[in-house]
């Protein structure tokens, strides 16, 4: 594959967004002002901005700013190691302003392919180019000239088409997968709200508890009434709670090994509900020098320093460093449901946080934390239904990490022309 030598000036535009003045800022509104915020930079992909409340822009601007279905931006500002040189596609026209930190990429249709140019500019190659260039300042920028003044070598029009629809397709089927997943979590949530706060779980004849005038009692403990039958308890009366450790020297004998070992990194940068692999592995050794346990599968793992409140299910035995509390339920028919119980807890949770330094919530506070304890027969009957949405669940977000992977090995190969794509497009 012949590849030609381009600054990126010659064949794509750059333009700046507007500035926008903070005084129309606001918390409701017809149109949303894009920041930095809006790219999901691990992904590579748009995401909707929920750090803040003010997104909403009521103050006038120029139409060119409202931005379109399909339209490419990337961001002029750092504001999180990694960020220079994502790339995110709008996802429906009439409804962002672009801003002054975001940059709006227009190909040249003749040189450039759309497709393909998503994938050019979020590459390590321009990624490279970009960070050498930015201001040096705590944090830094870019402008729509030095995005224009990285070099590239691209193939011909055909050939980018290809490669472009390729890695499009690929990224397509991972942001189905994601909102198939982002359904099934809205399913088992609902569920549980359901069941367990409303307490409209199926009664004996099958119809909702409460509507239906099942039995309520007051509890003490709770200072609320729940069903009969159901008990207020402490975590340590309906699980184990184990502390984490890291290995006690800085040895590489301790790391490598077949023991999979956690930290908040490896929930924080992935957001998945089950871990089953983390970023490093410990041997036996390092196992050995430090305080951790091995935890079964079905442990539920929860960040217990700051960040605070990261959860997840474990899918394989494993163990974690000392960023987490993990729980081992005495029951089996209890995990899943101990999982969604924290989860709906966790503002709770979080302020039992102490700490100058960095906040972190003890093991004490944590066993003796309230619990509602439903029946059995109601746990069994969730247990059956909820383990069937997280067995769909865990097979979509494995088959994702595989297409991920799968991506991330091509696209190199495809960009620096190691491989080439065998796709007739005239059979679309």
């Amino acid at each position: 594959m012949e590849l030609k030598k381009y600054k990126l000036g010659e064949i794509l535009d750059v333009t700046r967004g507007a500035s926008l003045s903070g005084k129309f800022y606001a918390a409701k509104g017809e149109y949303v002002r894009l920041t930095c915020g809006n790219f999901d930079y691990q992904n590579n992909c748009f995401k909707e901005n929920k750090a803040k409340d003010n997104l909403y822009y009521i103050g006038d601007f120029k139409p060119d700013f409202l931005m379109k279905e399909g339209d490419i931006i990337t961001p002029l500002t750092e504001q999180a190691i990694g960020l220079l040189g994502s790339t995110a596609i709008i996802p429906e026209s009439g409804k962002y302003i672009q801003s002054q930190d975001v940059a709006k990429i227009v190909c040249k249709e003749h040189l450039l392919d759309k497709d393909f140019a998503f994938y050019l500019i979020s590459s390590n190659l321009v990624k490279q180019q970009l960070s050498a260039a930015a201001q040096q300042t705590k944090i830094r920028h870019t402008s729509p000239d030095k995005i224009k003044d990285c070099i590239v070598w691209i193939p011909e029009l055909e050939e980018q088409k290809r490669i472009g629809k390729l890695l499009r397709t690929i990224d397509l089927k991972i942001e189905l997968n994601r909102q198939l997943n982002h359904n099934l979590e809205a399913m088992a949530k609902q569920l549980y709200d359901y069941w367990f706060v409303q307490f409209d779980f199926p009664d004996e004849n099958g119809k909702p508890y409460k509507s239906s005038g099942g039995k309520m009692v007051w509890d003490k403990r709770l200072k609320r009434e729940i069903p009969l039958l159901w008990k207020a308890k402490i975590v340590e009366e309906v699980a184990d709670v184990y502390n984490g450790a890291t290995p006690s020297t800085v040895n590489e004998l301790n790391y490598g090994g077949d023991i999979v070992w956690i930290t908040p990194k490896d929930l924080s940068d992935q957001k998945q509900k089950f871990v089953y692999q983390g970023e490093r592995n410990i041997s036996q050794v390092g196992y050995d020098s430090c305080s951790t346990h091995l935890l079964p599968s079905n442990t539920i793992l929860m960040s217990s320093r700051a960040p605070i409140g990261l959860l997840a299910i474990a899918k394989t035995e494993l163990c974690t460093n000392q960023g987490f509390k993990s729980f081992v339920s005495k029951s089996k028919n209890i995990a899943t449901y101990l999982y969604y119980y924290l989860q709906y807890h966790i503002t709770q949770i979080e302020q039992l946080g102490t700490g100058t330094t960095f906040k972190e919530v003890s093991r004490e506070d944590i066993l003796k934390f309230p619990m509602l304890k439903p029946s059995d027969n109601v746990l069994d009957l969730w247990e059956e239904i909820v383990s069937a949405l997280n067995d769909r669940q865990l097979e979509i977000q494995k088959e994702n990490e595989n297409l991920i992977k799968q991506r991330d090995e091509l696209l190199p190969l495809l960009m620096n022309g190691q491989v080439s794509v065998n796709y007739d497009l005239s059979h679309d």
